[in-house]
């Protein structure tokens, strides 16, 4: 049986510096690495600083479907979303609620999680989950 230990999604975007700016200015991720090292970049990455259990890579469109053709002439952004549990929902929520695009409205779920969601500038909708106590 096969151990995962972990899970990155790894989005194609139109602008690198955009996407990592929006994700480590905005929503206060922690900047990984990059290549090249300077600006133009190709690729970008972000975690959740320290912890490190949480990582997301940005690739440049245009570049990526070298290595992935099949990508050729397809739309950047998703029809799924990113899932992201976190402590301390209510506070980020209020630090950013005037910065993002705002999908889905702050608000608690009959499952158990206190969610809302954003959508960033390529489209790609990122949900931010914490779970409340049950009643």
């Amino acid at each position: 049986m096969p151990h995962f230990r972990k899970l990155t999604p790894n989005l194609l975007v139109a602008n690198v510096e955009r996407s990592l700016a929006f994700y480590v200015d905005t929503l206060g991720f922690t900047r990984g690495m990059t290549v090249p090292e300077q600006s133009p970049f190709v690729f970008a990455s972000v975690t959740n600083g320290m912890l490190d259990t949480l990582e997301i890579f940005f690739n440049d469109a245009a570049t990526a479907v070298t290595e992935y053709p099949a990508f050729a002439g397809k739309p950047i952004g998703a029809t799924g979303t990113l899932f992201i549990e976190m402590v301390g929902i209510d506070a980020f929520h209020d630090s950013v609620k005037s910065r993002v695009k705002i999908t889905m409205p702050i608000v608690t779920q009959w499952y158990g999680m206190r969610e809302f969601a954003i959508e960033d500038p390529d489209g790609y909708v990122i949900t931010f989950a914490e779970r409340v106590p049950q009643k």
